[in-house]
This record gives structure tokens, C-alpha cells and sequence, in this order.
């Protein structure tokens, strides 16, 4: 049985099979028995590379960080991680150059993002028209998240994306990817390219 340590865009922590291609941490978010105990613990929430020199992992040990996992970029930055500065160094300084404030610290970014990305224990959105949006952004229509990417949105779904609709530049919709996230988006920072086949569910614990 899965693991609850699957993240949306809507930023949940989900019990599902699929694997995800980066994984983070927001803190010790389990119990000693494992159990799924909260959904953050820390403000510096932080999207990581799976495999960094050799390091290995035994998920779920008491009293350490609790392993989160993504379908990818464009969904950790929605669900309101960052990259980490560590096994992520090239992108986290890509990202700290378009960052949209002048203090560029951890601690700084993190508090401005957790400003962001929650409203009290809900997910913090915002409307916005799709030409006013660059690539890489999850937005909400339909009651679905769709990922904005090169004129078209595709179906978020947590083995893949779905084939590409028409991005209507004039219509509104609800912005799930936090504010300052956009912004550094827009501001020069790059999401990585998403793949957009649907693989077989391949479970992992």
C-alpha cells in the first residue's frame, strides 16, 4: 500500500502509486509509526533531486524529515516548493537571480513563499488571465489543475499530463503556482520541460 508522500499542485499529501521524478520535504510531517501525522512542520519547503551522490534513504524513519515526492517541477513550484540549495545548486541560483525582491537569503524567499502558498491551512490562489502567464504555472478551471506550457494547457494527473487544449490568452482562471513563484517564472527562472507521455504506474513504498 502506498505511502501517504505524493504531492498535488494544490499542495495535498497524497497516498497514490505513481512515482515522481523529484522529491523534498517541508519537516518531520510523521509519527514514530510512520503514520501521516501534519502537512508542514517548516516554512522552507524544498524540491530535490532523487539521487545525489550515492546518498540512500530508508523513508519514513522517526524523528527525521518525511520524503515528499512530485510528478515534477512545474508541480512542486505549484504546490509551493522551491529548488533545493544543495542538490539543486544550479537551479537554486538561477532562481535566487529572478527572484523579484531584493533579499535573496533562504530564510527570506521562504518567508515571503509560505506567505504565498497558504491561507491559514488552505492553499493561497489568485486569479489571473492566462496571457498575463508564463510557462511552467498550474492553473485551476473545470475544478481540475491544468500546467500552462507553450500556448496549450495539458490535464495534471499523477502519472502525467493530458493532450494539449488552446491557452485562451483572455480567460481568467484561478493560479494555483503561489504569486512570488510566478514572478520568478516570469522574472527569467525556467521550469523544467515537463514530460508529457503518460508512463504505467510504477509504485514505490
Amino acid at each position: 500500500m502506498p505511502l501517504q508522500n505524493r504531492v498535488t499542485p494544490h499542495g495535498a499529501i497524497v497516498a497514490i502509486p505513481e512515482r515522481g521524478t523529484l522529491m523534498g520535504n517541508r519537516g518531520v510531517l510523521h509519527a514514530d509509526d510512520g503514520e501521516h501525522r501534519r502537512d508542514w512542520q517548516l516554512r522552507r519547503w524544498i524540491a530535490c533531486r532523487v539521487e545525489f551522490q550515492g546518498r540512500k534513504r530508508t523513508l519514513r524513519q522517526p524523528r527525521k524529515y518525511t520524503e515528499l515526492f512530485f510528478l515534477d517541477e512545474a508541480t512542486a513550484l505549484a504546490a509551493g516548493h522551491r529548488p533545493c540549495a544543495e542538490c539543486r545548486r544550479e537551479d537554486y541560483r538561477r532562481w535566487q537571480a529572478a527572484w523579484p525582491r531584493d533579499d535573496t537569503g533562504a530564510d527570506a524567499m521562504d518567508r515571503v513563499l509560505h506567505d504565498d502558498r497558504l491561507d491559514g491551512g488552505a492553499q493561497r490562489t489568485f486569479p489571473a488571465r492566462l496571457g498575463n502567464l508564463p510557462d511552467g504555472v498550474i492553473v485551476q478551471r473545470a475544478g481540475g489543475a491544468f500546467l500552462l506550457w507553450q500556448d496549450t494547457l495539458r490535464a495534471w494527473s499523477p502519472a502525467g499530463y493530458g493532450p494539449p487544449e488552446p491557452a485562451r490568452p483572455a480567460e481568467r482562471v484561478t493560479v494555483l503556482t503561489p504569486l512570488v513563484t510566478v514572478a520568478t517564472i516570469a522574472g527569467g527562472y525556467a521550469v523544467s520541460p515537463p514530460g508529457f507521455s503518460i508512463p504505467p504506474a510504477r509504485p514505490i513504498p
